[in-house]
């Protein structure tokens, strides 16, 4: 799968959480301010680029940068260590992913995000004869939770999990949860920046010992993270703390774009470096 954000996505968003004009930035890389534009616009401008001092006026690291605009993209995890996981992509103007887990034997199962299809939930639960008892939402953006008034109606029994700040208590995210979906376990980071409910679920104890799969939403891209303006350093830190903090082998599974590994993203995200 492609990536959420080309190299000029990334510098735009760079741009905006240091509060750098595209003026000043096009100055400094000798480009005219409309070159400078193609350049977010397209991800690349027909010139060789200085991306070391682009990095250390946006707060990238230059060579990931570099990278990035050369072509990078994640290893294809081997989805097979998580056989009761699915990934779920839906399309309204964008596309967005929400993800599925479930218990091999009891075929308990959880919804992370919901995406604007219903049907194609639904068509997975049906399809693995799946219960579907609970629902965790990584942020409350209209493209995550586009489908959920559907899916509680469906399955109202169903328990909802979120962080936003004007849920009823008994659906709110608290500290120490830990729930337990079979024989699964989940349990949440909070992640605010991109957004203010903003979490990340991290699902253990799957079969063969497999590796954590963390949903992180809008948090982290591979190569790149949710747009976050003036929280941009909020966001960073807590993906710091709250994500890369992970083991290595930790699946990354973001609302947009290609699936990821802390360990990819610790080696080649400019944001990170």
């Amino acid at each position: 799968m492609s990536l959420e954000d080309h190299v000029g996505d990334v510098i735009r968003k760079a741009r905006e959480m240091a509060n750098v004009s595209a003026a000043t930035a096009a100055q400094a890389l000798g480009l005219s301010v409309e070159e400078f534009q193609a350049l977010e616009a397209q991800g690349a401008c027909g010139r060789k680029l200085d991306f070391a001092m682009l990095g250390r006026l946006l707060g990238l690291e230059g060579g990931r940068l570099a990278r990035l605009a050369a072509g990078w993209h994640p290893a294809e995890p081997d989805l097979s260590q998580w056989r009761q996981l699915r990934q779920i992509t839906s399309r309204s103007g964008m596309e967005v992913h929400c993800y599925l887990v479930w218990d091999e034997a009891t075929r308990d199962a959880a919804l992370f995000d919901t995406g604007y299809d219903a049907g194609a939930i639904f068509r997975v639960l049906a399809g693995e004869g799946l219960e579907l008892r609970h629902i965790f939402i990584t942020h409350s953006h209209a493209d995550h939770v586009a489908a959920l008034a559907e899916v509680r109606e469906r399955f109202p029994r169903a328990q909802l999990h979120t962080s936003a700040a004007e849920a009823l208590p008994q659906h709110r995210n608290r500290p120490q949860d830990c729930i337990p979906v079979g024989n699964l376990r989940v349990t949440h980071r909070p992640t605010p920046g991109h957004a203010p409910d903003g979490v990340t679920y991290i699902v253990g104890n799957w079969p063969e010992d497999a590796p954590f799969v963390a949903m992180v939403g809008d948090a982290i891209f591979a190569g790149s993270m949710g747009r976050a303006g003036a929280q941009g350093e909020v966001a960073r830190s807590k993906v710091r703390e709250q994500i890369l903090s992970l083991p290595p082998e930790t699946l990354l599974c973001p609302g947009h774009g290609a699936l990821t590994t802390v360990a990819e993203e610790k080696a080649n995200n400019p944001f990170f470096g």
